[in-house]
């Protein structure tokens, strides 16, 4: 993540939507870290990190707001309906573990986490992004959210095998994708 944030530092500042960009790859670091050093100690500091760079990641897609279209309103159902399906479990899964003071957080951080997948996606309907920077973001920002889910899954509904190595694949592979059709927008 250091490498990431140095990558979009020196290829194109801090200023404007990059700053927002420099700030979701500091607070994912921090993320990282409350989870590094316990996933069950820390989760709530890490979720927090985490709510508060993909925040980050929404202003930085959102400048300037896009226009609404059909499309837009598409993939918001879209991403609403198969969020809404896969929080569901999840939930029920801490209420049955008796985590139900997790619930709201998780809530909150499952709507945001949505709202960054699409303002990602927008970009591909978006004609000032060119069709690949607009195609890395929105896959950086798939493999993010599959990222969340398969933490979210693993920890709160049933292991899966392997769970915690495909969670840090998705979610690097998800930010490096993101970053890089970041800088290839705003460098061009």
């Amino acid at each position: 993540m250091l490498m990431l944030f140095l990558w979009l530092w020196t290829s194109l500042g801090l200023s404007g939507a990059s700053l927002w960009f420099g700030m979701g790859i500091l607070f994912s670091l921090a993320g990282d870290v409350f989870l590094m050093l316990s996933l069950d100690r820390f989760f709530i500091f890490g979720l927090v990190a985490f709510l508060l760079a993909h925040i980050a990641y929404v202003i930085g897609f959102n400048i300037p707001l896009p226009d609404a279209s059909l499309w837009g309103i598409a993939f918001a159902v879209i991403v609403s309906l198969g969020g809404a399906r896969i929080i569901r479990r999840i939930l029920d899964a801490l209420v049955s573990k008796g985590q139900v003071r997790l619930r709201m957080p998780i809530i909150v951080y499952s709507m945001v986490i949505s709202i960054m997948l699409l303002s990602a996606m927008l970009k591909l309907m978006d004609l000032t992004w060119t069709a690949n920077s607009a195609i890395l973001v929105s896959l950086g920002a798939f493999f993010f959210y599959i990222s969340d889910i398969i933490l979210a899954w693993n920890k709160f509904v049933s292991p899966i095998q392997n769970g915690r190595i495909y969670n840090i694949a998705a979610y690097h592979l998800g930010q490096i994708m993101l970053i890089a059709g970041v800088i290839m927008h705003f460098g061009k």
